[in-house]
């Protein structure tokens, strides 16, 4: 059992909802991102998705486009990247890590070689949001041959007809995209992604997380109720780019999380 279905089925145990969040690796520095990562957990966060800084981020909007950009700048790299998996396992073992991103500084490591790296490292999962389910021979298949989940985005355009490809090899969870378009803009309504829920969890036993356009705690609590949890990583990516120091960021993670357990 890996890690994030162990932690599915703790939460399944305790009657919980799901709560991810997403941060930038390296941002705004090497050092205060680790120290907000390390946090995460303390905070309620039970699964992190880790963000993999790249230049030409399509599917991002500006909030997390920024933050790619200062971790760049900073000197944030795919090493130092799984610097940080390395890290936080040396004082947790169960926590899931779900790196994100692009395709490209994965190509440029080595499919093997990064795959090797991430599971040492204590990787859980990948979402890599250009690699549609045609190219599943570049990384998914050897990802999972490996014991790395990966994790597929379902969308609103995701008919019936392309749905059963999206989910054919995908693990871990679903992540359902709540609104159309990049991250960080739209608010995600409840009352549009239900039936969307319900009907990507007729075709799948795997659990459906629900993420973009969540933003506060009666959100991730709203979204929560009608999936399997919910994900925030622009809300949280704002408090970070404009200085708050990590404490708050993680008091205002705690938040959303305690509104996702609620759900």
């Amino acid at each position: 059992m890996s890690r994030i279905d162990a932690k599915f089925a703790a939460l399944q145990a305790e009657g919980k909802k799901a709560f991810v969040a997403y941060v930038m690796a390296g941002d705004p520095d090497y050092a205060k991102g680790l120290e907000i990562v390390k946090g995460l957990p303390a905070a309620g966060v039970d699964i992190i998705e880790l963000g993999m800084p790249f230049t030409d981020p399509m599917a991002d909007g500006t909030t997390i486009q920024l933050a790619g950009q200062r971790a760049l700048e900073a000197g944030q790299d795919l090493e130092k990247t799984l610097a940080y998996a390395r890290e936080l396992r040396k004082e947790d073992d169960t926590t899931p890590i779900v790196m994100m991103g692009y395709y490209n500084p994965i190509y440029s490591r080595g499919v093997d070689a990064f795959l090797d790296d991430a599971v040492a490292a204590g990787i859980d999962g990948l979402i890599v949001v250009d690699l549609p389910p045609e190219e599943d021979e570049e990384l998914c298949i050897p990802a999972q041959a490996k014991g790395i989940n990966f994790i597929r985005l379902a969308t609103p355009t995701t008919d019936d007809k392309r749905l059963p490809k999206v989910l054919q090899n995908t693990s871990g969870f679903v992540y359902y995209v709540s609104v159309t378009g990049i991250t960080g803009t739209a608010e995600a309504q409840t009352a549009e992604v239900a039936p969307e829920v319900a009907r990507i969890k007729s075709q799948t036993d795997l659990p459906v997380i629900v993420g973009f356009g969540i933003k506060t705690p009666d959100a991730a609590e709203a979204i929560a109720s009608i999936a399997d949890g919910a994900v925030v990583g622009s809300a949280i990516v704002e408090k970070i780019g404009a200085g708050e120091s990590t404490a708050d960021v993680l008091a205002f993670v705690k938040s959303l999380a305690d509104g996702a357990h609620r759900g």
